[in-house]
Order: C-alpha cells, then sequence, then structure tokens
C-alpha cells in the first residue's frame, strides 16, 4: 500500500521526479498482494491488482538515494545489508508530525486494521511530501530522488 500511496500523492506535489519501488524485509518473492491491501487500496481509488512482492537486496539499497522503512526492524536490515545505506534510511514515521515509532502491519487482521494502516501511512506521505523539499537525507550529493 505503502508504495501505491507514495506513488499517487509525491508526483504531484514535488518539484522533481522520483522513482518509488518497494522491498520487503521478509516477503515471499513474487507474491500478489493481501486481499485485504487489493480491498483498501481499490476502497481509495489504488490499483494493486499488479503488484508482486520482492525481497529487498544490497543492490535495490545501493542505487537508492533514499529509502524509507516501516519499522524499527526493517531499518536494522537495512544496515545489516548495507551499512553504507542506514544514513539514508529512515522511518516514515520520521517525516510526520503526528505519528511516530513503527507502522503496524494490518497483514492477517480485519478491514478495520488495514483501514487504519491506509490512513497512518496515507498521513505520513503526505507529510513527507511537505517536507522532502528541504530535505538533506539523500544518500548521493546533489541528487533529490532517483
Amino acid at each position: 500500500m505503502a508504495e501505491a500511496i507514495a506513488n499517487q500523492v509525491l508526483p504531484g506535489r514535488l518539484d522533481f521526479e522520483v522513482e518509488i519501488a518497494s522491498a520487503g524485509t521478509s516477503a515471499l518473492e513474487g507474491s500478489p498482494a493481501s486481499r485485504g491491501s487489493l480491498e483498501m487500496a481499490d476502497r481509495h481509488g489504488l490499483d494493486l491488482s499488479a503488484h508482486r512482492s520482492r525481497l529487498v537486496t544490497r543492490e535495490l539499497l545501493h542505487d537508492a538515494d533514499l529509502i524509507v522503512t516501516m519499522g524499527v526492524r526493517h531499518r536494522e536490515v537495512v544496515g545489516e545489508l548495507d551499512p553504507d545505506s542506514l544514513e539514508s534510511t529512515f522511518l516514515l514515521t520520521n517525516f510526520s508530525d503526528r505519528h511516530n515509532g513503527d507502522i503496524p502491519d494490518p497483514i492477517g487482521s480485519d478491514l478495520a486494521i488495514y483501514e487504519h494502516t491506509y490512513l497512518i501511512i496515507r498521513d505520513c506521505v503526505e507529510s513527507m511530501a511537505a517536507k522532502l523539499h528541504n530535505f538533506d537525507g539523500w544518500k548521493k550529493t546533489g541528487k533529490r530522488g532517483n
């Protein structure tokens, strides 16, 4: 959901181009989005039907200018795979004035939990869009986005 939300929000709010891609720390490679994610995305005008999961790799991390994670453990995995990427890795909630810490994973929960998670992610991405104009935590000096 976070990738789809970011792809919906960020391009129209930033004055520079971004490429947004997601990868999981414990995803089953090639799996479709969960039923709850599909339904929640559909309710909010997003299409996750073509989404397939992939595992985060050192190469993906190395190529990214900014890495945004849903939780502290995900950030730790980034550090294990590519320690140099830690300085440009942030929790999504780091960009929010209203949320902090991990964003709960709704997998296996009822739709009310998926809705709650969607709203947190959406709010954080909206906050991130407002803050990226003045953000200086990019990995590659002088370059915004990927």
